[in-house]
């Protein structure tokens, strides 16, 4: 959950941890700049239950629980005047006026995302594909186009997916992985009732699976191993297209290829060189 969200809901909060989130959201702009006795003098509360607080919502101290509020409300700021994602474009504009406000759109979503990376899920997600033998994108529609793109990278660090979906045998797909593979959903809404069925069938096999999705309730949020939720103002189906999310799917993806470079970087580095050398000047030529 967003964090500004967990602290506008107040879910299980005592009476102290209450007048804490009241006084960050009435000083959100501030918050950079506040150290913790300064905001346990304002609200009449202690260090200790400050730091409460921010392990409640899942941050270690109050360094990262200021952080991470502090992006949050810069993303909000920037939000306020951002392009409306589902119609970010209206009939009279012109070609100029629309090419900003698709950067702007593209720039938002970037940002948006990148203030709901949970490191750990990253990082873990991560270690996960680079370990498994075999990697299956269960993904439909536009986010099949988003697994495609991903695949493509795959190739560059000799690791091969499948796009378990393409041709309508994704139960053959399903029923054909071991605990040594990998399943990725890919999903903004997350609701896919086949999506669910296979979830299930993986988590009894102990067959690890990561879900990418714009749903934090999402069902598949329990049936997974890992899971990259990016939250974007984007509704279902009441929209031009899904410019957003598709933005927020491909930059996770391009992340977590990059964190899988990165594991075996000089070794990656040397086989582009190999393989350039091949495919330039050697017997794969084909230009």
């Amino acid at each position: 959950m967003l964090i500004l969200d967990a602290l506008n809901q107040q879910t299980d909060f005592t009476t102290t941890e209450k007048r804490i989130a009241d006084y960050i959201f009435a000083n959100l702009p501030t918050l950079s700049n506040l150290y913790i006795k300064n905001l346990a003098a304002a609200t009449y509360t202690s260090h200790s239950a400050i730091i409460r607080l921010a392990q409640k919502l899942g941050y270690q101290g109050f360094r990262d629980f200021q952080r991470a509020l502090t992006i949050a409300a810069t993303a909000q700021a920037q939000a306020l005047t951002a392009v409306d994602a589902n119609f970010p474009f209206q009939a009279d504009d012109t070609a100029t006026t629309i090419a900003k406000k698709l950067a702007g759109l593209s720039v938002n979503a970037i940002q948006t995302t990148y203030t709901q990376i949970d490191e750990q899920q990253l990082t873990a997600a991560a270690k996960l594909l680079a370990k498994t033998e075999r990697l299956f994108l269960f993904a439909q529609g536009d986010s099949q186009l988003r697994a495609r793109s991903f695949q493509n990278r795959l190739v560059k660090i000799n690791k091969f997916a499948m796009i378990a979906e393409e041709y309508g045998d994704a139960a053959w797909q399903a029923a054909n992985l071991s605990p040594s593979d990998c399943a990725v959903f890919i999903s903004y809404a997350g609701t896919t009732n086949t999506h669910r069925q296979f979830a299930t069938y993986f988590q009894q096999q102990h067959i690890p699976s990561i879900l990418i999705s714009g749903n934090a309730q999402s069902p598949l949020i329990p049936l997974t191993t890992q899971q990259l939720i990016a939250v974007l103002p984007e509704t279902t189906f009441a929209k031009v297209g899904t410019f957003a999310s598709q933005v927020a799917f491909e930059y996770l993806l391009d992340t977590l290829f990059s964190l899988l470079y990165v594991q075996d970087y000089r070794h990656n580095l040397l086989k582009l060189q190999q393989n350039q050398g091949l495919m330039q000047d050697g017997p794969l030529q084909t230009k």
